[in-house]
């Protein structure tokens, strides 16, 4: 092994071992000012709707309740959309901006079209 392993083993084993550390770093902690900003601004998944608005378009698919579920349109943006049997586990957070469809896991027709 030349000089420069010589040299370099011991310093990356100190920087190893400083990673390692278990001390609580000031720098990984969230800038008050940003907190603030979160607060005010939560992500807009969620925000909950003033009045009854329908923020999902729910309305725009209420046609595909009764009907297969194959007929349910593939979408654009699925980022906002949920399609889910009714016996399905599904999460229980709330956003008025998803759109659910629920179908009937037997029959597989369209039983529910709502926001949430």
């Amino acid at each position: 092994m030349g000089k420069g392993g010589l040299i370099a083993a011991p310093l990356l084993a100190s920087l190893f071992l400083a990673a390692c550390s278990s001390t609580p770093d000031v720098a990984d902690a969230p800038a008050p000012a940003v907190v603030e900003q979160a607060e005010r601004n939560p992500p807009v998944g969620s925000r909950m709707p003033e009045g009854e608005q329908d923020l999902c378009k729910a309305r725009d698919l209420q046609y595909l309740v009764g009907r297969h579920r194959n007929e349910i349109p593939v979408p654009v943006e699925v980022v906002n959309r949920r399609v889910v049997c009714t016996t399905c586990p599904v999460t229980m957070d709330f956003s008025p901006y998803r759109l659910n469809i629920f179908y009937n896991a037997e029959t597989e027709i369209v039983e529910q079209v709502r926001c949430g």
